[in-house]
Formats: C-alpha cells, sequence, structure tokens
C-alpha cells in the first residue's frame, strides 16, 4: 500500500477529538460518581447502618426482657402495641433458628452483630411469611428463664442503599453523556473549524480568517493561524509580483543587449561593450535583490551595539560612493545611545536606506540615532534634503518593484531595497516607516529595542 494510503487509512480510523473527549468526559464522570458512592457508603451510609442496627437490636432485646417482666394479663396489649406501632411481633416459646447459611444483606447482618453483642451468644434470623403474605424475619431472644421469638417487618428494613446508589449512577448516565456530548462540541468546534481551514488553505484556496473568539489558548490559537494565513496570502502575492517586477525590469536592459550585439556585430567599439557589461552588471544586481527578498536574511542572534561607532563606521564604508553621486555623510548620535538587534540585518536595512537617499536626494545626508518615540526603544534613521515622498505613497513604496515616477530612470535601482527593509523589520518585529524631515526633506527611520527584553 503506499504511503498516502497508508496514512489516510490511519487517519479514517483514528477516532475523532469529539469522540475521544466524549469517552474521557464520560469516564471521567463515572470514576466521580464511583468514588462519591464509595465515600458515601463508607462515611455516610454505612455508620447510620450500623447505628440503625443496633438501635434495632435494642429494641428487640427491650421488647423481650419488658413482655418477661410483665403481669401475664398485660402481655397481649402489649404485643398489639409492638405490632401497630414498631411492626414487631413477639412469639413466647420459639427454639432459636439456626444457622441456615441465609444471606439477608448487609443490615440484617449488623442486626445480628448487634444482638450478639446484647445477649452473649451468636443469633440468626429465619424468614416466615404470614396469612396476609407478609415477610418476617424471626429469631428467639432468651429473657427471663423463656426464649420469647421476636419478629420484624420486612418492610421495616426495605432500606437498600446500595440499590439506591446503582439507581443513581444510572439516572445519572444519561445526564453525564449529554453534558459530555454538550462540552466535546463546545471544545472541538473550534478546532472542527480550524481543520475546515487548513484543509482549504492545503487545496490552495484563500481561507477565511478564524474568529479568534472561546478560551484564551484557543483564541490565541485562530490568532496565529490569521497571523500565518495573512502571510502565506501575503507570500503568494509577493511570489506574483515578484516574476511580474523581474519579468519587466529585464526586459529593458535584455533588449539594449540585443540591440548592442546586433551593433556590435556590423561595427564593433568598446564603449558597447561597457554598456553591455553594465546592464549584465545590473541584471546581476537585480536578481540577487530578488533572491535576497524572496529567501529572507537569515536571522542572526541579537547584540549589544553602541551606535555611535556602528554609524561612523557606515558612513566610513558609504562615503567614497556617496561622493561620486554628489552626496555628503555625516552622523548625530549620542555617545552613550545602544541598541540590540542582529548587526547583519540592521546593517542591510540602513545600507538599503542610505542606498535609497543617496540616488534619490543628493546633498547633505545625515545617520542619525535617537530614543525612540516607543520608550525602551531606539530609532535609527537616514535623513535627507530632497524632494521627499508625498503622503499617499509612503505605504506603497515598501511594496516591491513600487517607484515613483521621477524614479523609473536607468540606475535608479530596483524597487526593491525598502521592500527589503520591511521584510528585515518584520522578521526581527522592529517598526519602520517615512516621514516628512523638518525643513524639508525625508526620514527613514527604523526602531528597535534599546536592550533587551525581560
Amino acid at each position: 500500500m503506499p504511503r498516502d494510503a497508508r496514512l489516510i487509512d490511519t487517519l479514517l480510523r483514528t477516532p475523532s477529538l469529539r469522540l475521544q473527549t466524549v469517552r474521557a468526559m464520560l469516564v471521567l464522570v463515572l470514576l466521580l460518581e464511583l468514588a462519591f458512592a464509595a465515600v458515601a457508603l463508607l462515611f455516610v451510609l454505612q455508620p447510620m447502618a450500623q447505628r440503625s442496627a443496633h438501635d434495632l437490636a435494642g429494641l428487640m432485646v427491650l421488647s423481650a426482657r419488658t413482655w418477661a417482666e410483665l403481669p401475664p394479663q398485660t402481655r397481649p396489649a402489649f404485643e398489639r402495641e409492638l405490632q401497630q406501632n414498631y411492626r414487631l411481633s413477639l412469639q413466647p416459646g420459639m427454639p432459636a433458628p439456626a444457622d441456615s447459611g441465609l444471606l439477608h444483606g448487609l443490615y440484617i447482618g449488623y442486626v445480628e452483630q448487634a444482638l450478639q453483642q446484647r445477649v452473649g451468644h451468636p443469633l440468626y434470623f429465619d424468614k416466615r411469611t404470614d396469612a396476609q403474605g407478609h415477610v418476617w424475619l424471626w429469631t428467639s431472644i432468651p429473657a427471663g428463664g423463656h426464649d420469647i421469638g421476636v419478629g420484624v417487618d420486612n418492610s421495616r428494613i426495605q432500606t437498600q442503599p446500595l440499590r439506591a446508589l446503582l439507581f443513581g449512577l444510572l439516572l445519572t448516565l444519561p445526564l453525564a453523556i449529554g453534558l459530555a456530548l454538550w462540552w466535546a462540541r463546545r471544545i472541538t468546534r473550534p478546532v472542527e473549524a480550524m481543520e475546515q481551514t487548513a484543509a482549504r488553505l492545503a487545496r490552495g484556496d484563500t481561507p477565511q480568517r478564524l474568529p479568534q473568539s472561546g478560551t484564551r489558548e484557543l483564541a490565541r490559537l485562530a490568532a496565529h493561524f490569521n497571523q500565518m494565513a495573512q502571510r502565506i496570502d501575503a507570500l503568494l502575492q509577493a511570489r506574483t509580483t515578484l516574476l511580474a517586477g523581474v519579468s519587466h525590469d529585464l526586459r529593458t536592459p535584455l533588449a539594449r543587449i540585443r540591440l548592442a550585439l546586433e551593433l556590435q556585430r556590423m561595427q564593433p567599439d568598446d564603449a558597447r561593450l561597457d554598456q553591455i557589461e553594465r546592464d549584465v552588471l545590473a541584471m546581476d544586481r537585480l536578481i540577487g535583490e530578488v533572491l535576497q527578498l524572496a529567501r529572507g536574511l537569515q536571522a542572526q542572534a541579537p547584540q549589544d551595539l553602541a551606535l555611535l561607532p556602528w554609524l561612523q563606521a557606515r558612513q566610513h564604508e558609504h562615503a567614497e560612493w556617496a561622493g561620486s553621486q554628489g552626496a555628503e555623510l555625516d552622523v548625530q548620535c549620542p555617545a552613550s545611545l545602544h541598541a540590540w538587534a542582529d548587526a547583519a540585518a540592521l546593517q542591510r536595512a540602513v545600507d538599503n536606506l542610505l542606498g535609497n537617499a543617496v540616488r534619490h536626494a543628493p546633498g547633505q545626508i545625515t545617520l542619525l540615532a535617537e530614543p525612540s518615540p516607543t520608550p525602551g526603544w531606539v530609532r535609527i534613521a537616514v535623513a535627507d534634503r530632497g524632494p521627499g515622498i508625498p503622503a499617499e505613497h509612503r505605504a506603497s513604496v515598501f511594496e516591491p518593484f513600487v517607484r515613483l515616477d521621477a524614479a523609473r530612470t536607468p540606475g535608479a535601482g530596483s524597487g526593491l531595497g525598502l521592500a527589503i527593509v520591511r521584510q528585515l523589520a518584520q522578521q526581527h518585529g522592529w517598526a519602520v516607516g517615512l516621514q516628512p524631515r523638518d525643513g524639508g526633506g525625508l526620514l527613514a527611520w527604523v526602531d528597535m529595542p534599546a536592550q533587551p527584553s525581560v
């Protein structure tokens, strides 16, 4: 059997979460009821039965002894009172019943034990039925030199605690089943909805977002699932955008290369070869940035960064290239300011912001670090004095291959720099944004923690 078929067969034979939950709850309810019944039997019903048995045995012995001490003429009235009020009957001269091995239940056993403690030797009961069909339990008690039979109406001791407990268990079982079904449905409904949504996601459909309600754990699970689905949607859209953008941005250099090759065949020219080389390098750079955006930068462990020397190192590294583009770099940062960040990712993000500023706003460019408006965070910004970005375009420029009309010039870049910055910020939990600079220009910033979170 193929592996996938075996997996499907195993899943079909595995009980559902709802069924497993119902079974577990039923077992738990039954165990609780049995435990409660055992506690009630040992600590409530058994002591009550023993006390009642001692009281009945005392009444039987007292009745026999009282009858033996009464004058003969008052004994019939005493016997009638016992039978009417206490459902006891007396029979003088009755021999003691032998031990027939008849089992009468725990309660009669307690009565026999109590009688033995009072008369000093074992006594046993014998079951008889009178003319009216009533069942009586008889024994013989010695009193006043006589063997006096004492009978107890069986209806007097019809309490059956074990049967009552059993009936209680049987009556509560449907209630337990109903409660288990309701609770299992309540628990498994969000999981089933999530399973159906995940199945649609696995088929490539765009799933609906799950409601973030219910218990805290289920609400958090739904939130994580919605976040995952949103990221998958974003990845699918980014894939489409990347493919469309790459195909569009590669057509122009490829067309120039084809034209240059045709002209080169007719009339060789070194300048034309240099242009072909520049186009190839531009294509290589574009493909590298696309791959970088598609793969993401592998996260490294964050570390404590002293921002002043770090920014001065960025200034020194890019000074020559920036000067060739007509830009001048300077650094503004308090000497005591630190950040807690992945150094490689932060370098890539700041370099991309700096590259955009040099290409689109040459002139005085400042690498700025200061405390962020968010307490406990710091802000690293690239500030220029260029034309800035209109407010309606500040969100869209973070999308891949989105460039303003003024930037659509040869060598203006691939339109992936800010998209990579946003991806790095999302990956590391940073904040990124663009805003107008006081006095004109643009401020592109990244916010990150100043120290490790506790």
